[in-house]
């Protein structure tokens, strides 16, 4: 549903700002598989920004965290750019097509990376050990359509936690506790005695939603599996 959502309203808005970045492109003859390409290496940047803070970055600077977020949702911006350009200047192609999905797959791959090396370093392990699930759970939903795709069955968009939800959910997240942070926010600690760890600190604002990611990108592969099924046994 939300995947529906988000192709129907938000899409529309964002092509209607970058069309006109389209055209000028599309006059310079840029190809798809250049944009494609940009966009990891900037998503590479995003990462390094993480590593960067993990390692010299203060428990409580969570700045680094807040400009990562920036750089993944540029980052995701030429996710749908290469392939508008590739409609829109007949430059689509079999293999372009593959080379976006796998630079995706890269994309999203090294930036968890970072994640998990930032929360590790800053001594988050539970929520180093979330981040994992949730980059299990992307990669099989990405995984699991290929393959039965590539079988035979429709997937379309079955599932809510398809790669433009996850990248918004992160990239959004990740700003909002830098920004929450940069206000005045950067030591806020609420804990309980019957818990271990706290019930709520600045960095939730971006774990917890990468607790939910972890769950949901899980459950949509299990019901692509399941939907794969239906649509094999026809």
């Amino acid at each position: 549903m939300s995947a529906n959502i988000l192709k129907k309203y938000g899409q529309p808005l964002v092509y209607r700002v970058i069309n006109p970045l389209i055209e000028q492109l599309v006059r310079w003859k840029v190809h798809p598989n250049t944009i494609t390409t940009i966009g990891l290496v900037i998503n590479t940047f995003a990462t390094i920004i993480f590593i960067y803070g993990g390692k010299y970055g203060e428990r409580t600077d969570h700045s680094y965290i807040g400009w990562a977020g920036v750089v993944i949702l540029f980052a995701g911006l030429f996710d749908m750019i290469d392939g508008r350009l590739a409609r829109v200047g007949k430059m689509d192609s079999t293999f372009g097509a593959l080379y976006d999905s796998v630079l995706d797959r890269y994309s999203e791959m090294i930036m968890f990376l970072g994640i998990c090396w930032y929360l590790v370093a800053q001594s988050y392990f539970l929520s180093s050990l979330f981040a994992f699930i949730a980059l299990i759970g992307s990669v099989m939903v990405s995984y699991i359509r290929a393959r039965a795709e590539g079988l035979g069955a429709n997937l379309a968009d079955v599932g809510m936690m398809q790669r433009p939800e996850r990248i918004i959910i992160i990239g959004v997240s990740a700003i909002a506790c830098g920004v929450y942070s940069s206000l005045g926010g950067s030591e806020v600690k609420v804990t309980v005695d019957w818990l271990p760890i706290p019930l709520f600190e600045t960095i939730t604002i971006f774990t917890f939603p990468i607790m939910v990611l972890a769950v949901l990108t899980n459950i949509t592969a299990i019901n692509r599996l399941l939907h794969s099924k239906k649509e094999l046994e026809k």
